[in-house]
């Protein structure tokens, strides 16, 4: 089989219409299967799946284990020689899996393949960024990302200057909408499953660098993805989360000298942004940056209290009045028709 897509599913109804009919809608849909993965969906999902997409194969996970396990329950169940991870509020555009897959049979020293994903409006949703490091850290602490459009090693968070209608490596694709080869996928066991929330991508594709492959970007290949509007936008507990696994992502990768290293930088460019908001206050008032400046005040007192060794080894840290998502216990999934 060519391609397997696995999309997971929380509460996703609303989306998953318009997604599977893009799937559906691709030339060659003999070729490929589609696995949809349950986490716990109190919304009717699976009984809608069934009934208007009986080809699908339904995983059901029976809680939400998160984004990485869910995943990973999927991909269990893939045969494909490419495995597409695919985001329930996502739309392909016309021959995108075409195009997708005609660009990574052409480049067999790649592992993982990104796409130019758009917003609702057409504009270009920044989902391809370069490989986290911590000198990167730093020039974002420092907002130091316009060196980048002169120098393509001094990227920071994203690639300045460029809209995605160019092909090139890069250091990884949001997982929203990425491809990896399946067999390299099952080796690297899927998504590693101690990151709760962010970094799981950027993990994935690290691996496949790590690997001896290259990530690759291919430009005609385009998918709409409508939640990606509400990137920047979580409440705080779920902005605490993306720190956790930021010390994890570095320690794992780069050793506990480099989360110790994260820390302060993320101390620095947290007081600076801090600062900013106490002048925003005194020019636009203090309502207007108040939430803001809150954020800002529990993420100081959290990295200035944590000790990032001892966080990554044994999952200790402070209490500053936002307790974490607590990792679900592994489900046995099930897979719809089995008993």
């Amino acid at each position: 089989m060519k391609l397997s897509i696995v999309i997971i599913c929380w509460n996703d109804q609303k989306y998953l219409g318009d997604c599977l009919k893009s799937v559906f809608a691709e030339a060659g849909s003999d070729q490929f299967e589609v696995i949809v993965a349950d986490n716990g969906s109190t919304d009717d999902s699976v009984a809608f799946v069934r009934e208007h997409f009986p080809k699908v194969k339904v995983v059901v996970n029976g809680r939400n284990v998160g984004f990485g396990p869910g995943n990973n329950a999927g991909i269990r169940e893939a045969h494909g020689d490419y495995v597409l991870i695919l985001n329930p509020d996502t739309v392909l555009r016309p021959h995108a899996l075409e195009k997708w897959l005609a660009y990574a049979d052409c480049h067999p020293e790649a592992g993982a393949f990104g796409c130019r994903t758009l917003n609702v409006d057409g504009s270009f949703q920044i989902t391809t960024q370069p490989t986290p490091t911590v000198f990167r850290y730093l020039c974002k602490a420092l907002c130091l990302r316009w060196p980048g459009r002169f120098v393509d090693a001094l990227q920071v968070d994203s690639y300045v200057g460029w809209d995605g209608t160019t092909d090139r490596e890069i250091g990884f694709q949001a997982a929203c909408t990425l491809i990896v080869r399946g067999k390299l996928l099952q080796e690297l066991g899927g998504f590693d499953e101690q990151f709760h929330h962010q970094f799981e991508d950027s993990d994935l594709c690290h691996r496949v660098w790590k690997a001896g492959c290259s990530v690759r970007f291919c430009s005609e290949a385009e998918v709409i993805h409508i939640g990606g509007v509400n990137r920047g936008r979580y409440p705080i507990r779920v902005i605490l989360e993306t720190e956790r696994s930021k010390y994890k992502y570095f320690n794992k990768h780069y050793g506990a000298s480099a989360a110790k290293q994260i820390r302060w930088i993320s101390l620095l460019g947290q007081g600076l942004r801090y600062f900013g908001c106490r002048v925003r206050a005194l020019i636009k008032g203090r309502a207007a940056v108040e939430s803001e400046m809150e954020l800002y005040r529990v993420l100081l007192k959290w990295n200035w209290r944590l000790d990032p060794v001892r966080f990554v080894t044994s999952g200790q840290e402070s209490d500053v009045g936002y307790a974490p998502l607590m990792a679900a216990a592994k489900a046995s999934p099930q897979v719809a028709g089995e008993k």
